[in-house]
């Protein structure tokens, strides 16, 4: 019987404007099984899921589980959680982490700060020894693994987390759901946010030297989790337009209008603008979102116009990668 995943690839089904939204990511290491709704069904407190979930709703935080690659057997312990909170919108990105023995102390941090993008809610309250460090290592590899919200997602995310790790990536996580198992293998790359579908180990290596040269590897690329789905879609049509791969050149400076039509306000740091008009559509033909859910019609971001805004102001001298 076909997955979703070999359904999505044969249709061509495009991947832009398909990411999670998320501004900023709260990651709690959880080893061990993950359910269907990882937060309330791991070794996790389910109380405690539960209350992140209340917590980050409406502040623009994911909260979402992780473990390292490999077997993961079923046991009890008690060995510390590592956490990582990552904010991703251009010129602003960064990654904080830290080692908690009980999580339970992450409901003390400000999640409508940290949301925003302001790394002074990392303080908990009331005072915590919890030391949060600038994380300095590898881009964070998020690969969704979660085989109990989607077979595909096991089948074909867990062998590459698992190749990915085995090859130096130390960057390296499994994750509990980022949406789109159709897409599979699917992932996250932080501190920048850009997510990616189909993937393979060489070319997520690809989209790992590219973060560390402050780069955007678009093949693949489903969006940055920054924005809202019409706003990925337009930022990539802008970057295929131009061929600008700067990580932090581009920004969604706004978005007008209401489903099914978008007018976006793509932005360049040069002052270069474009307005990207972005509809709504609806996959044809039929076919599965996700294995054992019935034929479906997904709707996917269609960018149907762009036209330039305006120019940099007189001085300010375009990079070559971004000219029209």
């Amino acid at each position: 019987m076909s997955t979703c995943a070999t359904a999505s690839r044969d249709l061509s089904e495009p991947l832009a404007g398909t990411a999670a939204t998320a501004p900023t990511w709260l990651l709690v290491e959880q080893p061990g099984p993950w359910g269907t709704e990882a937060l309330t069904a791991s070794r996790l407190d389910r109380a405690l899921g539960r209350a992140l979930e209340h917590a980050a709703e409406g502040t623009g935080i994911r909260v979402a589980l992780i473990r390292r690659p490999g077997r993961h057997a079923d046991l009890h312990t008690g060995a510390r959680h590592r956490i990582f909170v990552a904010h991703t919108r251009p010129g602003r990105s960064w990654i904080r982490t830290t080692a908690l023995d009980d999580p339970a102390r992450l409901l003390g941090l400000d999640f409508a700060a940290l949301g925003a993008g302001d790394p002074d809610g990392l303080t908990l309250r009331p005072h915590d020894p919890a030391a949060w460090e600038e994380y300095t290592g590898d881009p964070l590899v998020l690969v969704c693994t979660n085989g109990k919200r989607d077979r595909c997602c096991a089948l074909l995310g867990r062998p590459l987390a698992g190749e990915l790790a085995a090859s130096g990536a130390h960057g390296t996580w499994e994750i509990t759901h980022i949406g789109g198992h159709r897409f599979s293998p699917t992932l996250v790359v932080l501190p920048h946010g850009y997510t990616y579908g189909r993937a393979t180990a060489q070319g997520v290596k690809d989209v790992i030297e590219a973060v560390r040269q402050g780069r955007v590897v678009t093949e693949g690329c489903r969006g940055r989790s920054a924005w809202e789905r019409p706003g990925q879609a337009a930022e990539l049509a802008v970057r295929e337009l131009t061929g600008e791969d700067g990580a932090d050149a581009l920004s969604v400076a706004g978005t007008e209008g209401e489903a099914p039509v978008w007018s976006v306000t793509v932005t360049h740091r040069d002052g270069r603008a474009w307005r990207v008009s972005v509809a709504r559509v609806a996959a044809a033909p039929p076919r599965p979102e996700s294995c054992g859910l019935p034929l479906g019609s997904p709707a996917r971001m269609e960018v149907v116009g762009i036209q330039a805004a305006r120019h940099p102001a007189p001085g300010v001298h375009a990079m070559a990668a971004g000219r029209l």
